[in-house]
């Protein structure tokens, strides 16, 4: 064990002392800063930071644009000199923020550090993650230590929206084979191995309208979402009744509605907008049928009422397995780093869940922050030494998955 409680080897301790934590907090503070409210759609200054800090620090970027002002960013500790051309190391981020909305004692985007806190939008979700990420690979450029392949951080647009970014990299394809991918979401550093998906529905449900006075000549839409939303919240209790060890239950919840035209008129139209969690492997489009198939048994549809279901964005969950290097190597570093020692699951979504499906890369999750009490919330923070020990963690499990 070192002077900072970390259990390392000498070589290790050697690449770890290379981190500086004021480069880190400067770094975070740079990205939080560059804002990049979603919706929105204004990565692109959280993208030109990323650039920016991977030239000054002898890595590689590139960009590749998602759609106008959006690009999705990659930044490589390539193959060369003493890194290897075997299957490498995958982090994954995002450089979209969710808006910081009313209540701030700060301003949300000029981040400050008071004592062991760094305030702004995105500290913790996840600009922190993102910068620990950059100073580890930093660290591991200038050790010049041998690895048997490339580390790579992707940093997509649109996270917190429709993942327009993580879907444009599945569809390009990694270009390379990763022996693992670590996301650098906020998990307040717990090794995170399995996460739900999510999928979004909206429904638009037709009647037939007609004067208040006589309803009987017209059809309710609003009756009919009401009707509706009531074999959801069935089929959501009925869920919770198998809960999941790591994951919970598959859950509904109804976001927004609207619907009618006046009130002395038979409503002819309503719109919901409906949020379902998914667990590992469930097929929305699946999901979209058996709701189909519940509404009609119940009579919902049918003598002037239609119903129309469109999936508008989906991510799947992922599961890896609780013995898998990666799980163990990841654990390990957390813990040798001075952090937790507990394996978990994840109730969020995140575009982990894309790499696993799509690319059969073993996933897990693990960040700096906290996802329930800080990531989306007003002042928003990161821990300082939280930040350090990721990137400690994130040099340790690229030493030890890539060791040659």
């Amino acid at each position: 064990m070192n002077r900072d409680g970390v259990r390392c080897s000498p070589q290790e301790q050697a690449v770890l002392d290379l981190i500086d934590t004021d480069e880190l907090v400067d770094l975070t503070c740079a990205l939080v800063n560059a804002a990049g409210e979603n919706p929105g759609g204004t990565e692109e200054d959280t993208a030109h930071v990323l650039e920016r800090a991977a030239s000054e620090r002898g890595l590689t970027a590139r960009s590749d644009v998602v759609s106008p002002g959006r690009p999705n960013v990659d930044v490589d500790l390539p193959v060369g000199g003493p890194v290897a051309d075997g299957p490498g190391l995958l982090f994954l981020g995002h450089s979209d923020v969710v808006p910081a909305g009313p209540g701030w004692t700060r301003a949300p985007y000029d981040a400050v550090v008071d004592g062991d806190r760094l305030y702004g939008r995105g500290a913790t979700d996840m600009k922190g993650g993102l910068a620990s990420v950059l100073c580890a690979m930093d660290a591991l450029r200038r050790s010049g230590v041998c690895l048997s392949g490339p580390v790579r951080l992707s940093s997509t647009v649109d996270e917190e929206d429709l993942g327009l970014g993580i879907r444009q990299l599945t569809a390009r394809g990694l270009g390379r084979a990763f022996l693992g991918c670590v996301v650098a979401e906020p998990t307040d550093l717990q090794t995170v191995i399995a996460c739900r998906g999510d999928a979004y529905l909206e429904v638009e449900i037709t009647g037939v309208p007609a004067h208040s006075g006589r309803p009987a000549d017209g059809r309710n839409a609003i009756d009919a979402a009401a009707a509706l939303l009531r074999l959801i919240r069935r089929d959501h209790e009925e869920h919770a009744r198998r809960s999941d060890p790591l994951l919970g239950s598959p859950t509904w919840n109804v976001g927004k509605i609207e619907g009618g035209r006046a009130t002395s008129m038979v409503a002819p139209s309503c719109h919901v907008w409906l949020d379902r969690r998914l667990m590992p492997g469930e097929d929305p489009e699946r999901i979209v049928a058996e709701l189909r198939a519940a509404v009609d048994r119940a009579g919902i549809t049918g003598d002037g009422i239609s119903l129309d279901v469109e999936i508008t964005m989906s991510m799947p969950g992922f599961r890896t397995d609780r013995e898998h290097e990666l799980v163990t190597i990841v654990h390990d570093a957390v813990a040798d780093a001075g952090g937790p020692t507990s394996i978990g699951g994840w109730t969020a979504a995140c575009d982990g869940g894309f790499i696993a499906r799509d690319h059969g890369v073993p996933t897990v999750v693990m960040g700096p922050g906290g996802l329930n009490d800080q990531a989306h919330q007003v002042d928003e923070s990161v821990s300082v030494e939280e930040l350090s020990r990721a990137a400690r963690a994130y040099t340790l499990t690229a030493l030890r998955l890539l060791s040659r």
